[in-house]
């Protein structure tokens, strides 16, 4: 995971009287992803987009192109950029720490994109590591307000190493409410034979958490894809397996689970540095000659 050469945002990370100069970078990226563009079936060439009038069809201008908030349906009151302007929060740059809150308070749901936090320059490199100490020290993470592109934005800001991890934060009615989906959700009464069991399988199944241990199998196949496309080979498709009927007797899928547990912790060990994942031989011979047909690219 390579880092990011050019900083996102720079300003000033503030505690009470306490500044210094920081730069952020952006701890996630897409980049790596496999990404298409549309283009002309008929002659290959990249389609360009363009705005058309829903009831005229015609296309629109870009100096007559404007926003617009639907107000009842099919009638707008338009907005112009200038008066969005002139609502929007004056950058800053500076990162004010208004509060510090314990690690485990801060609900998963309200974390949204991550970033990197690092000095920037010589000058605040002791107040950066005092702020980032004192807050390994009590175990808490600060919560700042900060400004990105004319919003702004709540931080949750915690110690990394010898970086900090700055988080923006959901606003509250961005999230939402799991109460109506939870009441939907019956409440059986569980056996306490069949929660041993499953309790079991859990055990058996423990670990750490090492995101390189998890592939993402759709990627690597599109990758592959695209590149025997490109040199002209041969693609082979497959029909999806179908899917796994209901268990109906959930007890004994547990005590199956169990017995053949060994096994299959044995089998996902020795493949593990593959990263392939294996379907009994019957199975394939069986459907390699209906399912695959081939196409020439």
């Amino acid at each position: 995971m390579a880092a990011a050469r050019r900083a996102y945002w720079k300003g000033y990370l503030k505690l009470s009287l306490v500044t210094c100069p920081i730069a952020l970078y952006p701890a996630s990226s897409q980049a790596e992803k496999t990404h298409f563009h549309q283009i002309n079936r008929k002659t290959g060439h990249r389609l360009r987009q363009q705005m058309v009038d829903e009831v005229t069809g015609r296309v629109v201008d870009k100096e007559d192109k404007s926003r617009g908030y639907e107000i009842t349906k099919g009638k707008y009151v338009e907005i112009e950029p200038e008066e969005i302007k002139a609502i929007q929060v004056e950058s800053t740059h500076t990162l004010d720490i208004e509060k510090f809150v314990p690690v485990d308070e801060i609900d998963r749901r309200y974390f949204d994109r991550p970033y990197y936090i690092v000095p920037d320059g010589n000058a605040g490199e002791e107040a950066f590591a005092v702020i980032r100490d004192a807050m390994k020290d009590k175990g808490r993470v600060a919560l700042a307000k900060i400004v990105l592109t004319n919003r702004e934005h709540i931080m949750a800001i915690e110690p990394m190493g010898k970086i900090l991890l700055g988080t923006l934060l959901r606003y509250d009615y961005e999230v939402r409410d799991q109460k109506e989906l939870a009441r939907s959700v019956p409440s059986p009464r569980i056996p306490k034979e069949m929660l041993s069991l499953a309790s079991h399988i859990l055990d058996t199944k423990a670990g750490r958490f090492d995101p390189s241990e998890f592939t993402d199998e759709f990627e690597t196949a599109l990758k592959k894809l695209v590149k025997r496309k490109a040199a002209g080979k041969p693609i082979e498709y497959e029909e999806p397996a179908e899917r796994p009927s209901n268990v109906v007797d959930l007890m004994e899928a547990l005590r199956q689970s169990i017995r053949g547990g060994g096994k299959r912790a044995a089998a996902v060990r020795s493949s593990s540095s593959s990263k392939k994942t294996t379907r009994p031989k019957s199975s394939r011979k069986g459907a390699s000659s209906k399912r695959k047909r081939k196409t020439a690219a």
